[in-house]
């Protein structure tokens, strides 16, 4: 079995749950935005207060979609001929008046495509944003959704009538397996396990008689994850750390067993 030091915290860094609006309108580093990202897998209440920050800032961005008043871009084509531009320095002689006077009117005739070209610019712009705003509450409330699902499903496993539970520790972290053979499935409920850390997950096994069967990636060392596939008589429950996106089979030693006894 593999040894982790527990994982302590940053003492300067911010406190995660006063980091949902900042992480909703981009405002965070690189850093910052792993580290909350990692954090939401186990905060419903953020999840949750960040979906609304996301589905606000959306509806402030949808609302500068508006398209302007048309009396707006009549006024802008009237004042365009006598707005001047400020003349460039020239060194040397002045040329004569002829040309500036062909340039003004090769510009007004056209200051009309340019405008209309700036309003198509602007309402494409603030399109955009309303889009990406949107798009990432609807990716916040879908993490939000997910996890409601798995504490669900796991409470379920839990209130079943044949439930049974076996515990593991690692270092300061504890993981617990709770299943029921008579709804034939599995969940883990971890806390304080020691970060992955970048590029890693952890990944759930089941026990085939030695043969382990991928059940399902838990990304950070705390959170709940309803096991993916049936018992089917296995034996009990691996976990190891493996790549993110997980592995086929077992790549390192397992860091916790826990048997279905």
């Amino acid at each position: 079995m593999n040894a982790f030091r527990p994982h302590t915290a940053d003492r300067r860094a911010p406190d995660p749950h006063t980091l949902t609006g900042a992480y909703a309108a981009h405002a965070l580093d690189a850093e910052e935005n792993d580290a909350f990202e990692r954090h939401l897998e186990h905060c419903p209440s953020c999840a949750q207060e960040t979906a609304e920050f996301a589905a606000a800032l959306a509806r402030l961005g949808a609302a500068e979609t508006a398209a302007p008043p048309p009396a707006l871009k009549d006024r802008v084509l009237a004042a365009l001929p006598g707005v001047r531009q400020e003349a460039p320095r020239v060194d040397g002689p002045v040329p004569p008046r002829t040309r500036p006077a062909r340039l003004r009117r090769r510009f007004a005739r056209r200051a009309p495509g340019l405008a209309l070209a700036a309003c198509l610019a602007l309402a494409l712009g603030a399109g955009a944003l309303a889009v990406q705003q949107h798009r990432e509450a609807e990716r916040a409330r879908d993490r939000v959704a997910a996890l409601a699902r798995q504490q669900e499903s796991v409470t379920a496993l839990l209130t079943a009538p044949d439930a049974r539970t076996a515990t593991a520790a690692t270092g300061a972290g504890t993981a617990t397996v709770v299943w029921s053979a008579t709804r034939d499935r599995a969940g883990l409920l971890a806390a304080g396990l020691p970060a992955p850390g970048p590029g890693r997950t952890y990944q759930l096994w089941y026990d085939d008689a030695g043969t382990m069967r991928p059940a399902g990636l838990l990304p950070a060392g705390t959170g709940t994850l309803l096991l993916s596939g049936p018992l089917d008589g296995a034996a009990g429950v691996g976990v190891t750390l493996e790549p993110a996106g997980g592995s086929p089979h077992p790549t390192g030693a397992p860091v916790l067993l826990l048997p279905f006894a």
